[in-house]
């Protein structure tokens, strides 16, 4: 079967099937947000992204700073989602020949200023030419003395967000309608107010990833969400073999994503459910009443996932959100 019609899960599942093996050094292997492996006394977490041109960016919308920026932030996002500080990044940059060095210039200070705003180095990388179109990968690499997986949900948890979602795949939305780069230190007035598209647009170009802080300690399991919230439940689900119950108006939506969508006409839930690349936490905790900086939109169940609509109605959801191949 092409993997245009199974998609990328189904890819995943056979790459762990087939190269899941373990050593004892690993303590969690293919299926999390980073791989956990034993190193003295902690544990050192790594992970890995890549950024392809044309599937994961466009240069018609982006500039290179922000670029270099999001590619650290995205993977640092995953480091977080284990609980874990970054410490250390290897590049990997492939680009055609005819790349100016200007680009790679601005690309750089993208990654530095990454680096600096989560404190992690640089250590190492590999570049290569590329026949037509840019592929940048980044490895990060960090420590915790203990980690937070997808696999500890429990029935009659409570599953939490932290922050707001569907604000960066508007922010993309609103990037397509103007159809160029945006300097988010010049103000723009068209198609919206900027103070209405800067937050949005900002999400989207310069995410900042969610440091787990008070949360990983409340936390029985955790992911990102970077493919899309119904996505990345449902395999916070599948690790767990529990369901979930959430509830659509328990969903933290912003105020400058409720204006866009009406602009838009667009249902803000759909960014909010599928979007993706909010980069915000999605966790489960035995926690009672609120947590701090984070909402509560449902619970674990059995089995099954579960959207309880406004009207009551419930509504059962798949993996709804960005695959690739699909």
């Amino acid at each position: 079967m092409k993997l245009s019609r199974s998609g990328e899960l189904v890819l995943l599942d056979n790459i762990r099937k087939k190269l899941g093996k373990r050593k004892k050094s690993v303590l969690t292997g293919i299926g999390d947000d980073a791989a956990v492996l034993k190193a003295d006394r902690r544990k050192l977490v790594t992970t890995t992204d890549m950024m392809l041109e044309g599937v994961h960016f466009d240069l018609r919308l982006t500039t290179p700073r922000q670029l270099g920026f999001k590619l650290v932030s995205v993977n640092v996002s995953d480091v977080y989602a284990m609980g874990a500080e970054p410490a250390f990044v290897l590049l990997g940059i492939a680009v055609p020949g005819d790349t100016d060095g200007k680009f790679i210039d601005e690309f750089l200070i993208g990654v530095e200023d990454a680096c600096s705003k989560y404190k992690v180095s640089v250590v190492g990388g590999d570049v290569s030419a590329s026949r037509k179109h840019m592929a940048l990968s980044a490895t990060l690499m960090g420590y915790a003395n203990t980690t937070i997986q997808r696999s500890g949900a429990k029935v009659g948890q409570g599953i939490y967000v932290t922050g707001t979602l569907g604000d960066s795949s508007c922010g993309l939305g609103l990037l397509k309608k103007i159809g160029r780069p945006v300097n988010l230190a010049r103000p723009l007035n068209k198609p919206l107010k900027w103070s209405t598209m800067k937050p949005l647009i900002q999400r989207h170009l310069m995410p900042l990833a969610r440091k787990p802080g008070v949360w990983s300690k409340k936390a029985t399991a955790m992911i990102d969400i970077s493919d899309g919230l119904l996505i990345d439940l449902r395999r916070l689900c599948a690790e767990s073999k529990r369901g979930a119950r959430i509830y659509a108006d328990s969903i933290p939506i912003s105020r400058e994503l409720k204006a866009a969508a009406e602009s838009m006409r667009r249902d803000p839930l759909e960014f909010a459910l599928s979007g993706g690349e909010d980069y915000e936490l999605l966790f489960t905790s035995n926690a009672k009443g609120t947590i701090r900086g984070a909402t509560r939109i449902g619970e674990i169940t059995r089995s099954g996932t579960v959207l309880v609509l406004s009207d009551g109605t419930e509504k059962r959801f798949g993996s709804e959100g960005y695959q690739h191949f699909k």
